[in-house]
């Protein structure tokens, strides 16, 4: 399988990369029901000895957080 780091619209999925995304919990991470973003955060949070942590999608959310 040829995976392209550079673009997530080159690479195609394995059929094994499809059933693992047609499987996964689904839920919107904003009002705190993505299930993997919570549990993300929760380990963020505690590998850097923090209260709480914040998962950002792209570098522009960051920017205008701060």
């Amino acid at each position: 399988m040829n995976i392209n780091l550079i673009s997530d619209i080159v690479t195609k999925p394995s059929p094994e990369m499809l059933q693992v995304m047609f499987s996964a919990s689904l839920g919107d991470d904003v009002f705190k029901e993505g299930a993997n973003v919570n549990l993300l955060e929760e380990k963020t949070a505690k590998l850097f000895n923090k209260e709480a942590a914040l998962f950002f999608l792209a570098k522009l959310w960051q920017t205008k957080l701060l």
